[in-house]
């Protein structure tokens, strides 16, 4: 019996399995003992009798495909040299998709020491792995929202596929192989709302690593050593916002309410626009300072945009920035409010009503610009109080602080350009990108995982995850089935 007779009466069958599970999904729905039962128990059963339902159909279609016998011969190219694949013969594989299990009877091409040829591998555009591409892209979106564990249950409660962990680690480390490629191709998209400003932002954030082999066969910690071994990630954030133009007062009561209702003659707020967020564990912060860069060539190509980056009070990472991007560098104001805070409590007992007052004349102070004189302030307070010890420490403090980012305080100035002054958005893709996934409790990472959850998480809070699977999949196909790799030989 040649091939193309299996196959003809293979998909009969298969058309066959599928009428009869629809008839049988058909009867049950409407026999006696269904009508009785709760609408919430039909639906049930009948996404588990559907799906197979489904499985059925898939099988036909695959099956009509045929086998991709391509003829008696291929001429197979292998770098500089080529050879001729005489031999076939038939080869099942096991497909899983979000329905189930298919089975794949394909001709396979082959020579002594070599690898076979599936042509309908190529056609169907299969995986390497048994998992479909529209399977694994719903394990990693699910991995990407919640721990391993969860994933393989949801997954398994919408295909009735039992999935292991070691399967799916490895999975989701080749679903973000090509992440740093798909940035590298991206076009600035003209679709792109006109904000005119271009915001970046960079921070870092400790993620729990797996303890190595020597901390865990030590008795105890030594002084000054934790139980829980972080790293940090640099994270990245890159948005662009239209202005928004403030006083320093209408900012002092945005950050002070004490009423329920909101204060009057507040501007709409600003929202950010196109943001995207990522993060690294291994790339050092010049690596990723480098694609912030990129990002914003791509975003803002001709430099028509005001370009304003958000950091903390770390110097290195400032002078990191401002060397690589021609940015206005402004102090994030919930890092200056840190110190007021701390400030306000060398006099006033934490939650008191005297300390707010002291830290919102503090604030109002410096957002009018008039940084000099409130280091100038808490340092003469220092010597005319004759205060020592913690409180004269923290005051100078505070005051050595503000001295040393008074260039990147002039937050009068920032609010009549309508320029962003704190880092919102990048303190919410510390959140969103690492605490809420990957600091959960009990959590511990290696480097090589956590690299890859970073990545897939920030293509989801990006919103490119969908185009990124298409740029993924493509890739990996152009790897799998190079094409051109092989010709039918004709004879």
């Amino acid at each position: 019996m040649t091939s193309a007779t299996a196959t003809h009466l293979l998909v009969p069958e298969a058309t066959r399995l599928a009428r009869l599970q629809f008839y049988s999904l058909e009867q049950w729905l409407s026999s006696a003992p269904t009508l009785e039962l709760p609408i919430h128990l039909v639906e049930r059963q009948q996404e588990q009798k559907g799906r197979e339902l489904q499985r059925l159909l898939l099988q036909a279609h695959v099956q009509l495909r045929g086998t991709g016998d391509a003829g008696p011969a291929l001429h197979v190219f292998e770098g500089s040299s080529s050879s001729i694949y005489t031999h076939r013969r038939m080869q099942r594989r096991t497909l899983k998709t979000i329905f189930g299990p298919i089975e794949i009877d394909r001709t396979a091409y082959s020579r002594d020491g070599a690898s076979s040829v599936h042509p309908l591998d190529e056609a169907l555009q299969l995986p390497s792995r048994s998992f479909s591409y529209e399977l694994q892209k719903r394990l990693v979106m699910a991995t990407v929202q919640g721990p391993f564990r969860e994933s393989a249950e949801r997954v398994l409660e919408s295909t009735g596929l039992t999935i292991h962990n070691g399967s799916l680690e490895h999975l989701i480390q080749e679903a973000a192989h090509d992440f740093d490629a798909f940035y590298l191709q991206r076009l600035p998209d003209p679709s792109q709302p006109a904000a005119s400003i271009l915001v970046v932002a960079v921070d870092c954030k400790g993620i729990p690593l797996v303890k190595s082999e020597n901390s865990l066969h030590r008795a105890h910690l030594a002084k000054g050593q934790k139980s829980n071994k972080k790293k940090m990630a640099t994270v990245a954030a890159v948005f662009t916002k239209a202005p928004l133009v403030r006083t320093p007062l209408q900012v002092v009561e945005s950050l002070f309410r004490t009423e329920n209702k909101p204060h009057r003659d507040q501007p709409a707020h600003s929202r950010p626009e196109n943001k995207r967020v990522w993060a690294s564990l291994v790339k050092g912060k010049d690596a990723v300072i480098d694609e912030v860069v990129q990002e914003v060539q791509r975003r803002d190509p001709n430099g028509h945009k005001t370009h304003v980056a958000v950091t903390d009070g770390e110097r290195a990472l400032q002078r990191r920035v401002s060397a690589k991007l021609k940015v206005t560098l402004i102090l994030d104001l919930l890092h200056v409010l840190e110190r007021v805070w701390k400030a306000a409590h060398v006099f006033h007992p934490e939650a008191s009503p005297e300390a707010e007052i002291y830290a919102r004349l503090i604030c109002l102070r410096i957002l009018e610009g008039n940084v000099a004189q409130v280091i100038k302030g808490l340092r003469q307070t220092v010597t005319k109080r004759k205060l020592f010890g913690a409180k004269k420490k923290a005051l100078l403090e505070v005051a050595a602080y503000f001295y040393n980012n008074r260039e990147r305080m002039r937050y009068h100035e920032y609010l009549a350009q309508g320029l962003p002054i704190a880092s919102g958005p990048v303190e919410g893709a510390c959140k969103n990108l690492i605490k809420d996934r990957m600091e959960r409790s009990g959590m511990r990472w290696t480097q090589s995982m956590a690299e890859a959850v970073v990545k897939l998480r920030a293509l989801y809070l990006s919103g490119d995850f969908d185009a990124y699977w298409i740029f993924h999949v493509i890739q990996t196909n152009c790897s799998i089935h190079p094409p051109g790799r092989w010709i039918v030989v004709v004879k």
